[in-house]
């Protein structure tokens, strides 16, 4: 079993960068691919990051290549989102989640976060 918990959303303004931190406490953290999604008010929940166990691949989608940036820190249990330009359209609960291998589905991601709120105002 593994526990997720995400901290760092709030209220901020267009333009403006956040990061976003996310804490494990159970099972072996370091043998964990993690991965970021976000679901916005009324929209679908969408992949946004991921991150394998060693911090040594990441990947994205194309539209949010260059804003987005995860790391780990495997000795704090602890992946990190790091976002920059923030936009209107990135308002959205941010989730982090663990899976056992590299995927981009969060049908994949067996361990979720209850999620915390960024608000971007314009």
């Amino acid at each position: 079993q593994v526990q997720l918990e995400e901290f760092g959303g709030g209220l901020v303004q267009a333009g403006d960068s956040l990061r976003l931190s996310c804490v494990a406490s159970g099972r072996t953290f370091s043998s964990l691919a993690m991965g970021w999604f976000r679901q916005a008010p009324g929209k679908e929940r969408e992949f946004v990051a991921y991150i394998n166990w060693r911090g040594s691949a990441t990947s994205y989608p194309d539209s949010l290549k260059g804003r987005f940036t995860v790391y780990r820190d495997n000795a704090k249990n602890t992946v990190s989102l790091q976002i920059t330009s923030l936009k209107p359209e990135d308002t959205a609960v941010y989730y982090c989640a663990a899976a056992r291998y590299f995927t981009t589905d969060q049908g994949g991601y067996a361990y979720w976060g209850q999620g915390t709120q960024v608000t971007v105002s314009s």
